[in-house]
């Protein structure tokens, strides 16, 4: 098969990168994510290992540019970042991400000129191994794996609570490259490169999709043993919708106060629980005494436990102040019952890494005094009394959930902690405004259906801004209010006790794909060359 020009090959990679953008929200093009690496595949196909690689970090920083482009707001317009600088920080972390997909081309070419029968097997695995390697490098940034453009498709993402997000990541890829080897296949017909029919890819597709599927149906439509005896809990969300340039204004302080307490009466009617937003409070609960009561009181007026997102200030042996990002939570009596201090921090957000030594000069985006550290436990929250008395057996009498707060949902198996030591439902509290109107809020959403499914617990979302809502163990999304507008939000939601695979023993799936995507590359190493096309 003949090279094709440079800028032709360029051309076609592009559309992968300006189409992958559109798979995920809040385009929610899920569908194009099937068939999108199929330019990338044929141009690489068609060109050297290394030449590859630079077409798929092309691909990669366009795809990253569309995904992460609400960066520049975050940077400019509260940062205070220079648009034109902001810009460019973006495009260097979308260059970042971009990489990843240039070792998937290289990878991709290499293993079908090496391992022209397996290729097809070797691709999906080494996709995963990317993405379990951007989860954890370098702090992690698993932001839109390629798996979370099917979070709308239920039967499709039911298989995530045995592989995570990864195996939905695995069959994307799988499809994609037995699609790209049938259009290679079709286009080489009547010429002297013909090749046989690539049935051997199309029949593993077809398995893994029909496998896939019947197993989703199982989960979504078999009823549980007992469903009648299936313990609920009622939950309130605060979507106080506070401005981002007011939140921390003193100014400000006794209208979002107030805006906060009618809200809340909105929410409690009935509630067992009420939930606001992370850094909700407009001071440091700890130390404003008087806001700290008035907090206290409006729990006891409502008689319904609260849990809340407020910085909690401490000091380094030295005297140096430092912050903790933290979630609290109050008894019905307004007695403090437990608090969780946020593990995964936000890299140039919440601490400047290398800040002592070469980024000296960078300052982060969240106001408070000093850097914030790191908790260290995924602590479980037990509910008080009377408000265990949820319905079932007396074994099912008590109530517990788990906390993660804004950018920690993200990471699949922090979230798995919370539910492997005893959480019966989870709650995520953020504050989604640096966002600004962007798709981020959406994507951010998004992801949190897929740690539903993975623990099969319910979610309660309570994000300052929108969005808040609720997500079922199935990934249903139950309710969500738009973004932007001020919400109080109330609704049942079940509780879990059982323990998924995924729950049980983690990533094993991401690490089996690790594992032969090693050892594909030991084979393709001892095999010479296959003759280039």
């Amino acid at each position: 098969m003949p090279q094709l020009p440079a800028i032709r090959i360029a051309l076609v990679v592009a559309v992968t990168g300006f189409l992958y953008p559109l798979c995920f929200p809040d385009f929610d093009l899920g569908f194009l994510a099937w068939v999108v690496l199929i330019p990338l595949h044929l141009a690489a196909a068609r060109t050297t290992p290394r030449r590859a690689f630079w077409l798929g970090w092309l691909a990669g920083t366009i795809a990253f540019s569309g995904i992460m482009f609400w960066v520049t707001t975050a940077m400019h317009v509260y940062g205070k970042v220079p648009s034109a600088v902001s810009f460019l920080l973006m495009l260097l972390l979308a260059v970042y991400l971009g990489l990843f997909v240039a070792v998937y081309a290289l990878g991709w070419t290499w293993f079908t000129h090496r391992l022209p029968k397996t290729a097809f097997l070797a691709a999906p695995c080494l996709w995963v191994t990317l993405e379990w390697l951007r989860t954890y490098l370098f702090s992690g940034l698993p932001w839109a794996l390629l798996g979370y453009s099917q979070y709308q498709w239920l039967p499709v993402i039911q298989i995530a609570d045995i592989t995570s997000v990864y195996g939905l990541s695995f069959l994307v890829i799988l499809v994609n490259v037995a699609a790209s080897e049938l259009i290679s296949w079709g286009l080489a017909m009547g010429t002297t490169n013909r090749t046989p029919l690539p049935w051997p890819s199309m029949a593993a597709a077809a398995a893994a999709m029909t496998v896939t599927l019947l197993y989703g149906h199982w989960k979504l439509y078999s009823p549980p043993p007992e469903p009648e005896s299936r313990p609920t809990i009622a939950v309130g969300l605060v979507q106080a919708n506070i401005d981002q340039a007011q939140k921390w204004d003193a100014a400000y302080r006794r209208a979002t106060i107030d805006r906060y307490t009618r809200l809340t009466v909105q929410a409690s009617g009935g509630a067992d629980l009420v939930i606001w937003p992370e850094a909700a409070t407009p001071f440091l609960f700890e130390r404003e005494k008087d806001y700290k009561l008035e907090v206290m009181d409006l729990v006891r007026s409502r008689q319904v436990p609260l849990l809340f997102g407020s910085p909690a200030l401490r000091y380094y042996p030295d005297g140096r102040p430092y912050l903790l990002n933290s979630a609290y939570f109050l008894s019905q009596d307004g007695m403090l019952l437990g608090r969780y201090d946020k593990r995964h921090l936000v890299p140039f957000g919440e601490y400047i890494p290398l800040h002592s030594s070469l980024l000296f000069f960078l300052d982060k985006l969240v106001e408070g005094i000093g850097d914030f550290e790191a908790g260290t436990q995924a602590t479980v929250l037990p509910l008080p009394s009377p408000h265990t008395q949820v319905s079932g057996s007396p074994s099912q009498s008590k109530a517990a959930f788990g906390v993660v707060i804004c950018y920690e949902v993200i990471f699949p198996n922090l979230v798995r902690e919370f539910a492997a030591n005893g959480a019966d439902f989870m709650v995520t509290i953020t504050n989604d405004a640096w966002f600004g109107k962007s798709a981020a809020a959406y994507q951010h959403f998004g992801m949190v259906v897929l740690r539903a499914v993975e623990n099969r617990r319910a979610f309660a979302r309570a994000a300052n801004t929108g969005i808040s809502g609720f997500i079922d163990q199935q990934g249903r999304i139950l309710e969500a209010s738009p973004i932007f507008e001020e919400a109080a939000l109330s609704r049942r939601i079940s509780l879990e006790r059982t323990l998924t695979f995924y729950t049980r023993y983690g990533d094993v799936f991401a690490y089996a794909c690790v594992i032969i995507t090693g050892l594909f590359a030991w084979v393709a190493r001892r095999r010479a060359v296959s003759p280039h096309p």
